[in-house]
């Protein structure tokens, strides 16, 4: 982009811009994959390191609480220091930690390799999404960007145990691990070339502290949570009594920053707080699903990795077409019918996975996962616009920073809790044969993983009798989950009726586009034309349009953060 026309909002972007795009969807896309691959390896990596079942639920979680703790700390670190800069320092440091993880050769060393993934991958979330609206400044153009780098965001995780089903067919379980290190390695190629450099002269402080503080309330609760699923330890009641009182010393700590990790300010604005809170709950259940059903698939069906991933294919191309479809919909349509007949799908696709059983039960297994994804897409199409729309318009970039950490820790938290009460479910009903090793029998006992691997070793009818166990455990692990995903779904039917049946349809694109242009073409200077941009290109992209700030002060006058 010229520079005399960088601050410029009408200055429509150029080849080089849309090249720069390409570049930056790849990182976001495999962001999203990193956060589900494993899946469909967890059968794989477990009979190579044989870790316990509560190490398997790190390897899988680690990396989504590592991404959401960092997120925003390294927004504001690529504020100042530079966020291509930030950008290329995270590539190498994602496409490094990805080789250690695939190398792996003990659980310890795969869980701290998915960690330093996960540090490495809050670099590159906040760093693309803030370069492409310093790309496109164009309202219509930036619309269509976001919903790009969005779209690709969210096939990522659909998509993802599909491509580890097809490399785990040819390759070894670290091969899903080494897809990101070519990419990582063509975006420190193109990204000199093609992206800007971007300082932000007032970027807050950082806040180390925080960031420790933030950690050190969702890991000893999370650590908590999987060993009393186990067993009931002292150490583990101490872990999360422990949590609380490190959440108590966060909050308070960010009511005395001036540029707090986290806005409290935000949860007094009813809107924001709904959309963000529907948003956190629904990744937290389906991720812990999404789970669950995968190792159905594999180890309850006895399907192969790649006919796994071809199997949740329709499930990954019904929730696109869901977001098409809503985005469509919003302008016709209220965003709280939306979502609400939504997510009721999703409560049905939960009550299919309830009455699975654990003979021949494929056929049921996909339609529920067609159904449980395929009713997130208006909250997936529709939340993030909420969210911009509900904050004011001044502080868009710490609302879209909590939404992102919102979603990544409710799917990392989903593989901690559900796979917990699967893992508890499982332990209590499994039967081991009398005449299995005692070491092999607690192995088997620790994951339906482990039972096949040790069944394996075994002769006769004690292997038989161990599969099939094994086998009626775990279904009763997904049975229970799938009964309490669904009384969870039809609440948050009722809850996001409750709290957006006041909104409108939304505009239609060319409109708010239109509007948002003749707004800024108005303004005086880039940094009303930034935030008046931002709300456009949510608009641009099919959500709501920012409300004025006349509109927020009446609608909750008592509200200081809206005065």
């Amino acid at each position: 982009m010229n520079p005399s026309t960088e601050n410029d909002p009408t200055a429509k972007a150029g080849r080089r811009e849309w090249l720069g795009l390409l570049v930056l969807v790849l990182p976001a896309f495999l962001l999203s994959v990193d956060l589900s691959v494993l899946y469909l390896a967890l059968p794989h990596l477990a009979e190579d390191l044989q870790p316990g079942s509560t190490q398997q639920l790190w390897i899988l979680d680690i990396y989504g609480f590592m991404l959401a703790g960092f997120l925003v700390t390294m927004g504001t670190l690529g504020d100042r220091i530079g966020r291509r800069k930030l950008l290329l320092i995270g590539a190498a440091a994602f496409g490094v930690a990805s080789a250690l993880a695939a190398y792996a050769h003990t659980a310890e060393m795969l869980i701290a390799a998915r960690a330093l993934l996960g540090i490495a991958g809050a670099t590159l979330a906040p760093s693309t999404l803030a370069l492409i609206t310093n790309m496109f400044k164009h309202p219509a153009q930036r619309g269509k960007a976001v919903a790009v780098w969005t779209s690709c965001f969210v096939g990522g995780g659909v998509f993802g145990p599909i491509l580890g089903g097809m490399m785990l067919s040819w390759f070894w379980w670290g091969s899903v691990l080494l897809m990101a290190v070519p990419v990582m390695v063509l975006l420190l190629i193109a990204g000199p070339i093609l992206l800007p450099e971007y300082k932000n002269g007032e970027a807050g402080r950082l806040d180390p502290l925080s960031v420790a503080l933030s950690l050190l309330t969702i890991l000893p609760f999370i650590y908590g949570i999987k060993e009393l699923a186990r067993e009931t330890e002292p150490l583990a009641i101490v872990a999360v009594l422990a949590s609380f009182a490190f959440g108590y010393l966060f909050v308070r700590r960010q009511g005395q920053l001036a540029d707090p990790l986290l806005d409290l300010g935000l949860f007094k604005i009813r809107d924001y707080r709904g959309a963000l809170l529907l948003g956190l709950l629904v990744g937290t259940v389906t991720g812990g699903a999404l789970l669950l059903v995968n190792l159905q698939l594999q180890m309850v069906e006895g399907l192969s990795p790649w006919k796994t991933g071809l199997l949740l294919a329709p499930s990954a191309v019904g929730v696109l077409v869901a977001i098409s479809l809503s985005t469509a919909l919003a302008t016709k349509v209220r965003p709280a019918a939306l979502m609400g007949v939504g997510l009721l799908a999703s409560a049905l696709g939960y009550v299919l996975l309830s009455q699975v059983d654990s003979t021949d039960s494929t056929l049921l297994v996909v339609i529920g996962a067609i159904l449980v994804n395929g009713g997130l897409g208006p909250t997936v199409a529709l939340g993030y616009g909420l969210v911009l729309a509900a904050a004011p318009p001044e502080r868009t970039g710490s609302a879209s920073a909590l939404s992102e950490t919102s979603g990544e820790f409710g799917v990392a938290a989903g593989i901690a809790i559900l796979g917990s009460i699967g893992t508890a479910v499982y332990a209590s009903k499994i039967s081991v044969p009398s005449e299995v090793p005692a070491e092999a029998a607690q192995a088997a006992k620790e994951s339906i993983a482990n039972a096949m691997a040790v069944a394996a070793d075994l002769k006769g009818p004690a292997a038989n009798e161990l599969v099939t166990s094994a086998r009626e455990a775990f279904t009763a692990g997904l049975n229970l989950v799938g009964v309490l995903a669904a009384v969870f779904f039809l609440g948050l039917a009722a809850l996001a009726w409750h709290w957006f049946r006041h909104m409108p349809p939304h505009p239609k694109p060319e409109e708010a586009a239109a509007a948002a242009e003749a707004g800024t073409g108005s303004g005086e200077g880039g940094d009303a034309g930034d935030t008046d941009g931002a709300a456009a290109a949510a608009s641009a992209a099919g959500i709501p349009a920012q409300p004025s700030r006349d509109a927020r002060e009446s609608e909750d006058s008592h509200d200081p953060v809206r005065t």
